[in-house]
This record gives structure tokens, C-alpha cells and sequence, in this order.
């Protein structure tokens, strides 16, 4: 049987326990009790959350008492100090679990316990600004739903804890398993580690209607080069204007923002049709299927092929798939 261990603190987010629902129902369609789960906290007894729901927990003791140990976040990592008993038993846990976990904010404490140091990871998109701030030396990012990194599972903010946790299905007892675990939930759809947890476009929020109407047009005419000139030309300004502009307004340069809706595009045509990758990197602007791969692999940590294989399972998943031909 597989322990996972839940480490509350005063304040935890309510929501994080949802994930349990997870293995509950991963037992269920494995037809066995392969997960166990309990609730820990550094003193045990009740721990009440940030609703003020109170949790009955166990005390911390040793990190064998678990195989996972999940480490639940609180509403504002920024101004909460985590109690240094919770650290150093993070410590002791990282050295020893087969997998340490920071669910939303909960990889502030992974990290001021320095098992982040060195690797990838993410959280609330809401604050991954203070999460890189706070620690220089962890690769922060904040577009992931979520992230492996060896041992170390970090996700993005509220119901990603639910795709991280699914995750952990996938890896433990296959994808058939999870993808039955994901649709008794109703998740709508099973989302992979390296998907956005954005929209480009809400993303950028030019302010002005200028800068606005230079990105419609970047998103209406994808498959050209696209580039400053023409932009700048279609809004009436010239290269040097639009690019100080639009950099200020939107905090990216135009080429990056470019290739951000470019990624955009390729990924929601790769989940929605069936056209081949050379015909989506070709509709998107990419040089060919190959500057597609590298640029997925930069943009989402995952090659297009995962993005597709996870679609496609979605769609087998659903209700009369097989009956429709879909």
C-alpha cells in the first residue's frame, strides 16, 4: 500500500483536500485499498483551515510514516511564517519520501526548506513573482499546471492540485486508471504538466486599444512572419514606437508575445482537430514540425505528441465516443 501523508498548518487552503478524492476514487477503480491516506500536522489534533474548517491530524514524528508526503499551501504564503518544526520535518521528508509534493502554495514551504534549490517548479500564477524573488536559485514557472522534477511535484494554484494528483495516479498505476479516476470526478479534462495555465491573450492586457488591435491582428494572420514592421505599420507607428509601447504595455517584447500566441494556437488546433504537425506548425507560423517540437519543449515542457495523446484519451474517455467514431 502506498502512504500519503498530508501536512496541514494553520490556515491551510480548504480546497487542497479535494485532491484526496483522487486516491479515494483511484482505490475504487483499482478494485484494491493501494493508497492510504491520513492528515498530519506538527502537533496532531485539530488544525482549522482558512474557511475555519477544523481537521483532525495526526502528529508529525517520523517521515516513514509516509511514502508521499503532500504539503498543503495557505492563502497568502507571502505574509505566513511556516512554523520551523514544519521545516525541518520537510527536510528530513525530501530525503527520505519517494515523492515530496508543494500543492499550490505549499511549494513556498518546500522551498524555504531548500528542496526546491537548484530545480524547476511552480505555483499560483498569483505569486510566482515572490516565489522567484524569495529564492533566485529555483527555476519558477508560472505558466505550468504542474511540474516534476525528480522526486519533487510542485503544482499551480487550486484546481491543479487535481491534475498534479491525477498525475500521480497516471504514474502509479497507468494511464487507464487515471483516465477512469478523471471521469468519475467529471474533470472535464485531464490536464497534462506542461499546459498553460493562462490565455495568451488575457495574459498580455494591453492597455490601450492600439496595442490591442496590433495583437488581433497577430492572432488573425499567424501563418505569416509577422514582423515588427508590419505591426507597427498596421497600428501607424514606427518599429522603434511600437516595440518601447508594447513592451511597456504588455511587459513582453513583441516576439515573444508573438510566439506565445503562436504556441496558443498550435496547442488548441493539436487538442481540437486532426490535422497533421506539419499542417499546424505551417497554420501557426512555425518553420516546420520540427521548430514546433523545440518550441513546445521551451514554452509548455512537453512535445506536441504528449499534448495530442492526452487529447485523444479525453475525447475515447467521453460518454458515446466510441459510438460516434470520435
Amino acid at each position: 500500500m502506498h502512504r500519503i501523508g498530508y501536512l496541514l498548518t494553520d490556515g491551510f487552503q480548504v480546497l487542497s483536500l479535494a485532491t484526496q478524492t483522487v486516491f479515494e476514487f483511484a482505490n475504487l477503480v483499482a478494485g484494491e485499498p493501494f493508497y492510504s491516506v491520513e492528515n498530519f500536522s506538527p502537533a496532531g489534533g485539530l488544525v482549522c483551515s482558512s474557511l475555519g474548517l477544523a481537521v483532525e491530524t495526526r502528529p508529525l514524528q517520523a517521515p516513514g510514516l509516509a511514502d508521499t508526503w503532500i504539503v498543503v499551501g495557505v492563502n497568502d504564503p507571502v505574509t505566513s511564517e511556516t512554523p520551523t518544526a514544519v521545516l525541518d520535518f520537510v527536510r528530513r521528508a525530501g530525503g527520505q519520501a519517494r515523492r515530496t509534493v508543494g500543492v499550490c502554495t505549499g511549494g513556498f514551504i518546500l522551498a524555504e526548506a531548500g528542496l526546491l534549490a537548484g530545480r524547476r517548479a511552480t505555483t499560483h500564477w498569483a505569486y510566482a513573482q515572490a516565489l522567484h524573488k524569495r529564492h533566485p536559485d529555483i527555476t519558477v514557472e508560472d505558466d505550468r499546471i504542474y511540474i516534476v522534477d525528480g522526486p519533487i511535484w510542485t503544482s499551480a494554484g487550486m484546481t491543479a492540485g487535481l491534475d498534479l494528483a491525477v498525475g500521480m495516479v497516471e504514474k502509479d498505476l497507468g494511464a487507464d486508471v487515471a483516465r477512469s479516476v478523471a471521469h468519475k470526478l467529471v474533470m472535464h479534462q485531464h490536464r497534462s504538466g506542461g499546459q498553460s495555465q493562462h490565455s495568451e491573450m488575457l495574459d498580455l492586457a494591453p492597455k490601450s486599444d492600439r496595442i490591442q488591435s496590433a495583437l488581433n491582428y497577430a492572432r488573425n494572420h499567424l501563418s505569416r512572419p509577422l514582423s515588427v514592421e508590419e505591426l507597427a505599420d498596421f497600428v501607424h507607428l514606427s518599429p522603434r514606437q511600437f516595440t518601447r509601447v508594447f513592451t511597456a504595455e504588455t511587459g513582453q517584447s513583441p516576439a515573444k508575445a508573438i510566439e506565445g500566441l503562436r504556441l496558443e494556437a498550435a496547442r488548441l488546433m493539436i487538442e481540437q482537430s486532426r490535422h497533421s504537425l506539419d499542417v499546424v506548425a505551417r497554420e501557426a507560423g512555425f518553420r516546420d514540425r520540427r521548430h514546433l517540437r523545440e518550441a513546445f519543449i521551451r514554452g509548455f515542457g512537453v512535445p506536441p505528441q504528449a499534448v495530442r495523446r492526452d487529447a485523444r484519451r479525453v475525447m475515447a474517455d467521453r460518454p458515446g465516443a466510441a459510438e460516434s467514431g470520435a
